[in-house]
């Protein structure tokens, strides 16, 4: 469904992208923003889905300033080549290339943001930073305590797993309690990457209904 493209940030510096197009005129944009798996084909599954639910939706290929291309999958010696990519986080950089994607959107209409594990940190900033968003989903983002300080400046949702070995519930309650206007869910007994149907984590009920609660919220705010 989808085709890769090119981005330019405002730096000057190109990356990749994918992007899937509806069959029918857009009803609005969404930007995914990946795990530190790259533009995998989990990432490329959400933007099709997406589309398929009538929103043109784009995901940066936000490790392309590191290893342009980079794709992994889930077992264990991938995430331990996948997390070099966050040993140092370049959160500047990375946010420019977000930016990049919402300004190759917005001609479709209102833009949102939904990201997963590092993207779910990466959409939280986005939230609270870039231009031209109307909403943002962010899941299992590991730096959003460490973010909380910033309001968003559009309705923001969080989804975390109650199990989450790297997000701990008491990080969860920083969240709520300095940002009470943002939408939090916790999922019982889900884990990291819950959402995520490739990893030994997902768990298919919490999958669905934060997939559900992500669309309605879209639905809401992307008008």
């Amino acid at each position: 469904m989808g085709q890769t493209i090119t981005l330019t940030a405002s730096d000057g510096f190109k990356l990749g992208a994918y992007r899937a197009d509806p069959a029918a005129a857009p009803k609005a944009a969404i930007v995914v923003i990946q795990e530190i798996f790259g533009v995998n084909s989990h990432i490329r599954n959400i933007c099709d889905r997406l589309a398929n639910e009538g929103y043109v939706a784009i995901a940066p290929a936000i490790f392309d300033r590191i290893e342009p291309n980079f794709q992994s999958g889930y077992s264990p010696d991938e995430v331990a080549v996948a997390r070099k990519f966050v040993a140092a986080p370049d959160w500047p950089a990375m946010l420019r290339d977000t930016q990049a994607a919402i300004d190759a959107v917005k001609d479709a209409g209102p833009v949102g943001i939904i990201g997963f594990c590092l993207g779910g940190s990466v959409t939280y900033a986005a939230a609270t930073k870039l231009s031209g968003l109307s909403a943002a989903v962010g899941y299992y983002g590991g730096a959003v305590v460490r973010f909380a300080d910033d309001k968003p400046t559009v309705p923001t949702q969080l989804h975390f797993g109650e199990k989450d070995t790297g997000i701990p519930l008491s990080d969860v309650e920083t969240i709520k309690a300095k940002r009470p206007e943002v939408e939090v869910f916790v999922y019982p007994g889900a884990q990291h990457g819950f959402g995520c149907d490739e990893r030994a984590s997902y768990d298919k009920a919490s999958s669905n209904l934060a997939w559900q609660r992500s669309l309605g919220f879209f639905g809401n705010h992307l008008k």
